[in-house]
């Protein structure tokens, strides 16, 4: 029993999956970027890459599960040779309310990706995009130098375009500590970086999610290399809140590698956690009935969804 179960145990809580609402698809781990909190450990060299032949797969199994919500993550989603089939053949799918595509803002101003927020515009793709902070020393620090003034570049193209400014063009940012700290409290933040961009940039958005880093992948080995795992692990421990239980978001997304293999959340994908207790398991074998109060697979890097407010793709949980 690992310390997440065992904390579960003493505070009489379980950890079980309630009903499968949002598919969330790991594309591959090809990315223009090498970010230090990357959980991924994506990069320009990562071969990981999601075949048309498993694309295939995967919207023949989401025609029969009518699943009203796609997440598409990765690595940047962007780059993948097939992501405009990919994207086009999910718009056919009347029953598909939402695709979400988790971009790194940079990707959109790459020479070769320029048509990208026009593609977004035309099939009302609801961008989540990465923008750890409003300062360019805390941005570049994290993510690479040039990233902070590429990334207000691509936000102004979409503003342009209309995202984050009519209703129908959801443009919601992310942030994520640049340090080992939890994030502070999310609205109070949404207003600073709304103030913030709105005057320096001209920049509008929706919402902004605050993500906790977690300890999973390249930040793992950015914490054990500057001797603070133990001390993250013990802030994360030590702010358990049991409040975010209900509401974490591998209850109710279902989350798949580039290869069609499922898995409770995108953090276990990276620890090589399976969903269920039968080894690996592909989407296209899937009964959704099946999956309803089917416990959770667990470890340490679950204290950082469950820490001060929560975290989930979405952002704060409480």
């Amino acid at each position: 029993m690992n310390k997440f179960e065992e904390k579960l145990l003493a505070e009489n809580l379980e950890l079980i999956r309630g009903e499968s609402e949002i598919l969330q698809i790991n594309v591959g781990k090809l990315c223009n970027l090498t970010c230090s909190h990357c959980h991924v450990n994506a990069g320009p060299n990562r071969k990981e890459i999601i075949t048309r032949e498993t694309i295939d797969s995967i919207l023949d199994w989401l025609e029969k599960s009518k699943l009203s919500t796609v997440d598409l993550t990765g690595g940047a989603p962007e780059m993948i040779p097939d992501f405009r089939y990919f994207v086009e053949e999910m718009k056919k799918l009347d029953f598909l309310k939402r695709i979400i595509i988790r971009c790194n803002l940079t990707i959109l101003v790459e020479p070769g990706f320029e048509w990208l927020p026009e593609f977004f515009k035309e099939h009302q793709l609801e961008v989540v995009a990465s923008l750890p902070c409003y300062s360019s020393d805390n941005v570049d620090e994290q993510r690479g130098d040039g990233v902070f003034h590429s990334s207000i570049k691509a936000l102004n193209v979409l503003n342009k375009l209309g995202y984050g400014r009519t209703g129908n063009l959801l443009l919601n940012l992310v942030y994520n500590p640049n340090g080992t700290f939890l994030p502070p409290e999310q609205s109070a933040l949404e207003a600073d970086y709304k103030k913030e961009l709105k005057e320096q940039f001209e920049i509008e958005f929706n919402h902004l999610f605050a993500i906790t880093n977690i300890p999973v992948g390249r930040y793992t080995s950015y914490l054990k290399r500057n001797d603070e795992y133990a001390s993250y692990m013990t802030l994360l421990e030590d702010n358990f809140n049991s409040s975010t239980i209900p509401t974490l978001m591998c209850r109710n997304t279902i989350n798949v590698d580039w290869q069609g293999r499922v898995f409770d959340c995108d953090f276990n994908q990276m620890q090589k956690m399976p969903l269920g207790e039968n080894g690996d398991r592909f989407l296209w074998d899937l009964d959704l009935d099946e999956l309803i109060s089917l416990k959770i697979k667990t470890g340490s890097h679950c204290f950082g969804c469950t820490a001060g407010t929560g975290s989930s793709c979405g952002g704060a949980l409480v």
